[in-house]
Order: structure tokens, then sequence, then C-alpha cells
């Protein structure tokens, strides 16, 4: 049999019964079984790699990711697979180094030199800073806050100052006012994995000591404690918050109005118990993480339940860390915040003067509230508590000169070094009230 190929069209011809075959088809048959031999080593090859590297990564120690590790604690003792997220804890920085604070500074119209006022006087370049004021504030006011901001040199420079863009509706006593609170969370936790303790002030806090004695004093103490106010609500309380029904206007208009209240009313819960205190904090990372995600959805069947709450932000975090098993030892019931409040029945702080100096002196908080605008009082506190002359109350990073009146923070330098001043000392002796035994046992009591 005499076989030849057309070279053209690729066909090749038997003499012998005359039938034709394509020869690129032909060719297929012979390169398919090699093509699929190294398709299949190929896949693998792949997959060996990928589980590989899968299986060395939770081989080491510990796994680092941005902002968050998901090693979890040899002595952690769920039997689920969600108690493997319970261990969230800060990247491994702070274990290190000095902590850091990370600041969220409210206000309202007419609020945005009060609060560049507040964020002057804590300022320091090894904390985070977020500013929101809401959607009541006029354009021009949010603007001018926002320029003032990006046009200082020393926050242009650290970068660690931000102004919410979005602008939120907050309605006094509603649910919008921790809405907003728990949105800044996640912007501090998404922009900076740097940061230990979480504080909320408004335009109307103001410092009683300066950042160097607040950063040397938590410098030495364990880095799960939780400061808030937390007791049982119950009495007055309990039928005037937990069983009406609110609805917050600031949910769904773009005007501030008071909150409606529906004429039915609900039962108590049973799930858990109800805790209330000062709506003013300072919350641990690796808890505000558990409130943001949420992992065994309790924090997020409050945020629901409190959506219809009088007074919510004086309940909603009070509740969450009490009703956590995780949680609740870390709690410590103090606000950190000197408050004066009027008698009966203390429902509403007055604003401070001159003449209660030396009662927020003595409190040894290093936080009190609420001050009117540019009350002769800050002036005092400016120069006698924090020694503040310039923009910033000065701190060991303050490196520049100050001759001829120059500001010597104008120079940053280590911000890992401290000068405690007498605002440390205070604060030390509170600590150790706060973290004794007979104060620390009394902590989330359900005993009315």
């Amino acid at each position: 049999m005499r076989k030849y190929a057309n070279s053209y069209s690729g066909r090749v011809f038997n003499d012998k019964n005359g039938n034709s075959y394509s020869g690129r088809v032909y060719g297929d048959r012979h390169w398919k079984i090699p093509f699929f031999v190294s398709l299949l080593v190929s896949i693998t090859l792949f997959t060996t790699t990928i589980f590989g590297l899968y299986s060395s990564s939770y081989g080491r120690d510990q796994v680092q990711l941005d902002m968050v590790s998901f090693a979890r604690p040899a002595e952690s003792d769920g039997y689920f697979v969600e108690s493997d997220f319970q261990s969230f804890q800060s990247n491994g920085f702070a274990k290190n180094e000095p902590p850091r604070f990370a600041y969220l500074i409210s206000g309202t119209k007419g609020d945005s030199h009060r609060m560049m006022r507040t964020l002057q006087a804590v300022y320091h370049p090894r904390n985070q800073y977020i500013l929101h004021m809401d959607l009541e504030a006029l354009p021009r006011e949010r603007l001018n806050l926002t320029i003032s901001v990006k046009n200082d040199p020393t926050f242009r420079k650290v970068e660690n100052v931000r102004v919410m863009a979005q602008s939120n509706l907050v309605t006094y006593k509603g649910p919008t006012m921790f809405a907003c609170t728990l949105q800044a969370i996640s912007i501090l936790l998404k922009e900076s994995a740097k940061w230990d303790w979480f504080i909320n002030l408004s335009a109307s806090d103001y410092p009683l000591m300066t950042q160097d004695d607040l950063l040397h004093v938590f410098s030495n103490m364990t880095r799960n404690l939780n400061f808030i106010e937390n007791m049982l609500l119950h009495g007055w309380k309990l039928n005037q918050r937990a069983k009406p029904i609110i609805i917050d206007p600031g949910l769904y208009l773009s005007k501030k109005s008071d909150l409606a209240t529906t004429s039915q009313r609900r039962s108590l819960p049973t799930a858990f118990t109800l805790f209330t205190g000062s709506a003013w904090v300072v919350l641990t990372r690796s808890f505000v993480e558990y409130c943001i995600w949420g992992w065994d959805n309790f924090p997020r069947t409050l945020l629901m339940y409190y959506a219809n709450f009088v007074s919510s932000p004086e309940g909603y975090f009070h509740t969450v860390i009490c009703n956590t098993e995780e949680f609740r030892s870390t709690a410590i019931g103090h606000d950190l915040h000197y408050i004066a409040w009027d008698t009966p029945p203390k429902q509403h702080p007055v604003s401070l003067t001159v003449k209660d100096f030396n009662k927020m002196v003595n409190s040894s908080a290093p936080f009190a509230r609420k001050f009117r605008k540019d009350d002769p009082v800050l002036d005092k506190i400016d120069k006698e508590l924090l020694g503040r002359t310039h923009r910033f109350a000065p701190g060991a990073w303050c490196n520049g000169t100050s001759a001829d009146g120059a500001d010597p923070c104008s120079v940053i330098g280590d911000d890992s070094a401290f000068r405690p001043g007498p605002g440390a000392n205070r604060l030390h002796e509170l600590m150790n009230k706060l973290l004794s035994e007979d104060f620390r046992s009394k902590q989330c009591s359900t005993k009315s």
C-alpha cells in the first residue's frame, strides 16, 4: 500500500480502498493522551503546592494578618467552631511597646471649634483620632473642620487624624448615637492595626491630664481591661427604658426630631440581663472587635433589641460585656470621667466651671464633662494641668525648642517616650482603687 500526502490540504489518501482521512484529526488523537497526562500532573503539583502552603501557615506559632490575629490561646476551652473566633486579639505590636488609644470625638451644629480644641488637648502622635459632625451641622462647618485638619502640618505629617466623610443624623438618647460609634470603630479597625483602647469623647469633654500621663499609666496595665460603668437595670429605669418601644427618626429622616414612642409596651427579656451605665467608655480593641464582628451573633441580637430602646447608648455595650463570659471579668465599673449631676434625679450633667476645678482634680479622672464653649475653666485646665501654651499639650514627643515663643511640638520626636507628671500620679491612685479585688468583685453584679 502506497501513501502520499497532499502538502496543501493535509489529507492522507489510501490507494487500496480509496478512503481518505484528515491528517489533522488523526494527529489530534496522538497528542490527546500526552496532553491530558501533562494536565493531570500539573493539577496534582498545583494542588500539592497550595495545600503545602496552607499547612505550613498553620504550622507557625502565630498567623499575622494586617489587622488581627486568629491565633487561639492554649487555655481556650470552647466546644464549637465559633469559639475559635473568641480569641480575636490585636496584632502583636502592643505586647512589646507602649499602648495606643483610638479616639472618637463627636459634635453637632456649632461644635467645630470645640472639637478642634478637644482634639488638640488630647493629641499624641501614637494615637488614632476620628472626628464626626452630625448631619445637623451645616455643610460649611463640616467642610471647615475638614480643612482645619488637612491644613495642620502635624496631622498631615503623622496622618493619624480623620474626619468621617459620612455625616449621620444623631438623636439624643436614640440608637443612632451608638450606631455612629460603631461605624467610627469600624473605620478605626480598618484604618489602623496599632491601637489598644477605644475612647469616645464629645465636643463638651476635656482632658484633666496629658496624654503622656495617660499612656504612661496604661503602659503598666494589662491590656484586657474595659472601663465601662455597669449596673443592673432596675427600678424606674427598667420601666421607663426597657418596656417602651421607641422609634428613632434619625434612622429614616434627614431632619433631627425627638424620639417617637409607640403605644405598645414590651415584656422584659429573659434570654439576657439588662445593664446600664455611662455612655462614655474606654474599651479594649478585642472587645470592640467582638461587638463589630459578633461571631456568636449576640452583639447583633442586642443591636436589634436596642434599636427600639430609650437611652440605648447607656445600655448596649454594658449589656454585651456583662452577658458575655469571655469579657465579663474584664469590666471595670468606671467611665474615667468626672461628671457633676443635677439633683434630683441625676439625669443630666451640669456644666462645669472654675468652682468645680478642685473637685475635678481630686477625682483623679483623666477626663471631665460637660463644659460650655470657651469657658474660663478650660484655660485654667490648659495652664495648670496640661501645660498647654500652643496647639498641643506638650509631651516627651515634642522635640523642638520653645525659645522666642516657638512651639516645641512642631518637631516630632520619639512617640514611645513619655514624660509623666502629677496627672499620672493621680491616675495611678485611681487605678489602684479600681483594680482592687474588692472593687472588681462587684462588676456586672445581678444584685439590685
